[in-house]
């Protein structure tokens, strides 16, 4: 990295960075908590590997701006393992996910994601930001109606205030103000003290105290793979959210490796494994965040906060974190896809409500995109299964018939191929031309062995002609026409 790239990271928007990573640390206190007790264990753990993670990230991560922290969809792959097995099998397996994940960008397995459309990136996100705002409503449900007025002047800030002036993030006025008011007026409502006890002490370096030989591994390993593909799939996925909202773009490879990273020392100082927040991650690009900064004064500030300042943090009333969380939701919410049901193709829309509907109905985001990423597959197969031709013409007196076979043969289409042709009409010699086709697989390779073979049966020479040179390799080594007799000649002679 050149100095001009350290500039432009580190340094090119302090002040913004600096206010936007303050916002986020406030944020993520009573989140780091309540994704803790999910997992099942104390509050320290989520809210220590909360500022490992991201101030580590900001350092090792390919994606500026981006915040990285523990998760909920992390949490709810932990629960059982601490459950099961307890705390230091937590550790051990944050410390192997790290491994696992360095292992990932070293490999360039982020190339994976171009495999996810773009309908499966919009359900994503809706879905996300339809569980930021489920999360909220145990806030909003029998409570008094001060929290529901704390909560609508919380959002009247966050919305009006920009029409005023932008010179301070309108959420970190939120706070400030409802926690003053809340402190001046005595308030008997929820405040982050409520949610759990906050850390005293600085986090110390610690080995996870397991033995180490196979039962360990055997125990771990499972929940580490799942937490290695939860953490890379989100933290992709938020990648290019982010580099859709900043028109920028992020080193996805380098980020695998800056998760492992962050995951690998997390463990060691007795904190779970996490990933990126689009939630928070949002919230710090809109409060003005663009540089790495942010992320590194989002987890500093964080534990400054809950280790020196929790008798103050304590103090904060949810009910401004609820406003700042319904405004990420709000934001997050790609409202445009609602419009484009209409006019999109009905696959893409499908594509994008299933996605949705299976992160919502799981609350796991990997389920989500796999569902999505399964149903492009399976209509994309189809959509293309469908451009094939095969025509035919007779010459020598009707005689001799041409097959001229055009598009791609492959799993979706080798039936169709198959079908095209006539087996049983009595002729004297068989051409099949299929210099304008590509054969993709061994189900292609099938098909066409059985037509030729069929031909063969019924007393038909058959010979294949305009193979291109990688159809040519893959029927050379899966064909079993050729080795039964026959050649399948190649493009050009």
């Amino acid at each position: 990295m050149n100095i001009q790239q350290v500039r432009m990271e580190w340094f090119s928007n302090i002040r913004d960075d600096v206010l936007a990573g303050l916002v986020v640390a406030l944020a993520l206190i009573p989140e780091a908590i309540a994704f803790s007790i999910i997992a099942g264990v104390d509050p320290k753990v989520g809210l220590y590997a909360s500022f490992s993670i991201a101030t580590i990230i900001a350092f090792a991560g390919g994606r500026p701006a981006m915040i990285s922290a523990a998760t909920g969809a992390m949490a709810l792959v932990m629960a059982s393992l601490v459950r099961e097995h307890g705390l230091q099998y937590l550790l051990a397996a944050t410390v192997l996910t790290g491994v696992l994940q360095i292992a990932a960008g070293r490999l360039r397995l982020a190339a994976l994601m171009r495999f996810v459309s773009r309908s499966v990136v919009t359900g994503f996100v809706n879905a996300l930001a339809i569980l930021i705002f489920m999360a909220q409503l145990p806030e909003l449900i029998d409570v008094s109606w001060h929290v529901y007025a704390m909560t609508a002047a919380g959002l009247a800030i966050i919305y009006g205030l920009p029409r005023i002036t932008r010179a301070v993030p309108s959420p970190l006025v939120t706070i400030v103000v409802l926690t003053a008011l809340s402190i001046a007026l005595g308030l008997d409502i929820h405040t982050v003290g409520d949610m759990g006890a906050l850390p005293d002490s600085l986090p110390v370096f610690l080995l996870p105290d397991v033995p180490l030989n196979l039962d360990t591994l055997r125990i771990i390993a499972p929940y580490s793979l799942t937490l290695t593909v939860v953490g890379l799939l989100e933290s992709m996925m938020t990648a290019t959210i982010v580099d859709d909202m900043t028109d920028t773009r992020s080193d996805k490879h380098r980020e695998c490796v800056g998760q492992g990273v962050a995951n690998l020392a997390t463990g060691f100082i007795g904190g779970m494994a996490g990933c990126a927040m689009i939630g928070q991650s949002v919230i710090n690009v809109k409060s003005g965040g663009r540089g790495r900064l942010s992320t590194l004064t989002a987890g500093v500030v964080l534990l400054i906060l809950v280790v020196f300042l929790g008798d103050w943090v304590r103090r904060i009333p949810m009910a401004a974190l609820v406003a700042v969380m319904i405004m990420v939701s709000i934001g997050t919410f790609n409202w445009k896809s609602l419009r484009d049901l209409r006019t999109h193709p009905a696959s893409s829309s499908v594509v994008m409500l299933a996605t949705v509907a299976m992160t919502v109905a799981t609350h796991d985001l990997a389920k989500g995109v796999l569902t999505g990423v399964l149903l492009s597959g399976v209509f994309f197969a189809q959509k293309v299964g469908r451009i094939l031709a095969v025509n035919s013409h007779t010459a020598a007196g009707g005689r001799e018939r041409t097959y001229e076979v055009a598009g791609q043969v492959f799993f979706a289409s080798a039936e169709q191929f198959a079908n095209a042709f006539d087996c049983r009409e009595s002729l004297d010699g068989v051409r099949i031309d299929v210099s304008r086709a590509h054969f993709w697989d061994i189900t292609a390779v099938g098909a066409l062995d059985k037509v030729v073979l069929k031909f063969r049966r019924a007393g038909t020479p058959v010979e294949v002609l305009g193979l291109n040179a990688a159809s040519a390799t893959l029927v050379g080594r899966f064909a079993v026409h050729d080795k039964n007799g026959g050649d399948a000649v190649p493009a050009g002679h």
